[in-house]
């Protein structure tokens, strides 16, 4: 399950995604017995400038808006595609990609397979895509693009008053999507999504698919195979979501475990204190980081950065630790140097406010992927039981999801997902993900009989797959190319493992981190797109 969509950015690269359609070729695939007559995407060229840099080719796809009339009203999908660099007895047919969220855009996604080792990649066409509402996508939902200006109203519900505010606003943000989304918000499931899959594969003549999902694209993958097994030849599923608990449990879950993450970093800052100056063991960081954010109550930094910002910022290191070197500089620049430019730029940066799309695409698919308690007293004992245990993170990731109280979209009933007949999945898993708990790992491979599971044991990075840690690329790669899983071991366990990359030593980069703080813009987004 994925976090903080509105937080989200495309992975690797920040170039726009919007499109310019005029008319190309078509696809480049075996054709299947049931693509005939399908729609097809006019392929023209890309906004993007990574895009074109890449050659890829864009286009928007009709599909309906309720699979349940064919022939009814229609909405757009945006699809982008990186052809194959092999002959053709060498092409292993079409990739689709996830980023995560729901409400992640990956149409800049089919950069992809650049990143696989030993031009694995180069045998697919890798297709991006943005999901029903998502970005380029027509329409894409946008609710209240001024939702997460801060600072906002403090998280913690310490009062009554405090507790209402957020109510009001959670009910006025989904009164807010019932307007700007209307028929949509009825038609944004997972299973919308996945029959928007299948929409794209018969668009490229394929037979079958390929496909790569990070976090909430896991979950894409594993009810698509349990919906369209005979459809799937091979999936790398990163950082699994536990269909067991989709989607109240898992925020419930995804608290206590950012709560252990940022203690990790708390811990880190401590071990570098030569470096930061916040305190020589964890205890000390984690008291720091308190009594800033407090003071923060009654004065924001630049008048944005209060309580809840702030918190904001720094839940980034529970998630990357790519994140560790600026958010730890951040820290320092705010803490002992009062340093407001420096961390109202990591709010924009990290949190970028501003636009709602993803949020609001979060909320129309977990809102009504199931039904949530619709009894705000089930909320607020089992989030003050979590609180006592995870005060970091609970509260803020409550009314994150507190607009499904209200949600006007029409609620679904999840999959039951099994993926008995699915000949070939590679489930990818960190062992201490805070998004995805790795339990959730274990889990999809306990429902899927023909995979094996890669763990990378001791990380905390959430999705990290081709992210520079060869020992886990290389199986990627290995499996991309050849088809050949990691032998299934006895027992609920990994099948294949790979230690960690070093954390990050900012005594061999001082340079770096000392231009950081005297260069405000310097604080750059993570690597990945955000996830929940």
């Amino acid at each position: 399950m994925e976090r903080k969509t509105v937080k989200g950015l495309a992975l690797f690269t920040a170039a726009a995604t919007a499109l310019v359609v005029v008319p190309a070729t078509g696809a480049s695939a075996a054709p299947g017995a049931d693509t005939a007559g399908a729609a097809k995407i006019t392929w023209g060229q890309c906004e993007s400038p990574g895009l074109q840099r890449r050659g890829a080719e864009c286009g928007l796809l009709d599909v309906p808006l309720d699979y349940s009339k064919p022939n009814g009203k229609k909405i757009q999908i945006a699809v982008s595609r990186i052809k194959a660099k092999v002959a053709a007895k060498d092409y292993q047919g079409v990739m689709l990609v996830n980023p995560g969220g729901p409400g992640g855009s990956g149409l800049t996604l089919s950069v992809l397979g650049e990143y696989v080792p030993n031009g694995a990649g180069q045998a697919y066409d890798w297709i991006g895509f943005d999901p029903r509402g998502v970005g380029s996508s027509v329409p894409a939902l946008s609710c209240d693009n001024d939702y997460f200006n801060g600072p906002r109203p403090e998280y913690i519900p310490w009062n009554q008053s405090i507790e209402k505010t957020w109510l009001d606003r959670s009910k006025n943000y989904a009164k807010a999507c019932g307007k700007a989304g209307g028929a949509l918000l009825d038609h944004m499931t997972t299973v919308d999504s996945v029959n928007d899959m299948e929409s794209i594969r018969k668009s490229l003549g394929a037979s079958q698919i390929n496909f790569y999902g990070f976090s909430y694209g896991t979950y894409l993958g594993q009810v698509y195979g349990t919906l369209h097994p005979k459809q799937v030849r091979r999936m790398v599923l990163d950082g699994n979501v536990d269909v067991r608990k989709v989607w109240y449990q898992a925020n419930l879950d995804q608290d206590v475990n950012f709560e252990r993450n940022e203690r990790i970093w708390f811990d880190w800052v401590a071990k570098y204190d030569s470096v930061y100056h916040l305190g020589k063991t964890g205890t000390e960081v984690q008291l720091r980081w308190y009594a800033e954010q407090n003071k923060l109550r009654s004065k924001p930094a630049g008048g944005v950065v209060g309580a809840d910002e702030f918190a904001d910022i720094f839940l980034y290191a529970g998630y990357y630790q790519s994140t560790w070197l600026e958010l730890a500089e951040a820290f320092a620049g705010w803490a002992n140097d009062k340093n407001t430019d420096l961390i109202v730029a990591a709010y924009e940066n990290y949190v970028a406010p501003g636009d709602d799309n993803g949020f609001a695409v979060y909320n129309a698919v977990q809102c009504t992927d199931t039904q949530w308690p619709q009894s705000w007293n089930t909320w607020e004992r089992d989030n003050w039981r979590t609180f006592l245990k995870a005060p970091f993170m609970t509260w803020d990731n409550a009314w994150y999801n507190a607009p499904c109280l209200f949600w006007p979209g029409k609620v679904s009933k999840p999959v039951k997902v099994d993926g008995s007949k699915v000949q070939s999945v590679l489930f990818v898993g960190t062992t201490l993900d805070a998004a995805t708990p790795f339990e959730g790992s274990l889990e999809a491979r306990r429902r899927f009989p023909n995979s094996a599971l890669l763990a990378e044991v001791g990380q905390t990075t959430h999705a990290n797959s081709l992210n520079g840690n060869e020992c886990v690329d290389n199986v990627i790669a290995d499996y991309l190319a050849t088809g050949k899983l990691p032998a299934r071991k006895q027992g609920d366990k990994a099948d294949a493992t790979c230690d960690p990359l070093p954390q990050p030593d900012p005594t061999e980069v001082s340079l770096q981190a000392k231009s950081l703080r005297a260069d405000s813009s310097a604080v750059r987004a993570p690597l990945y797109p955000v996830h929940h």
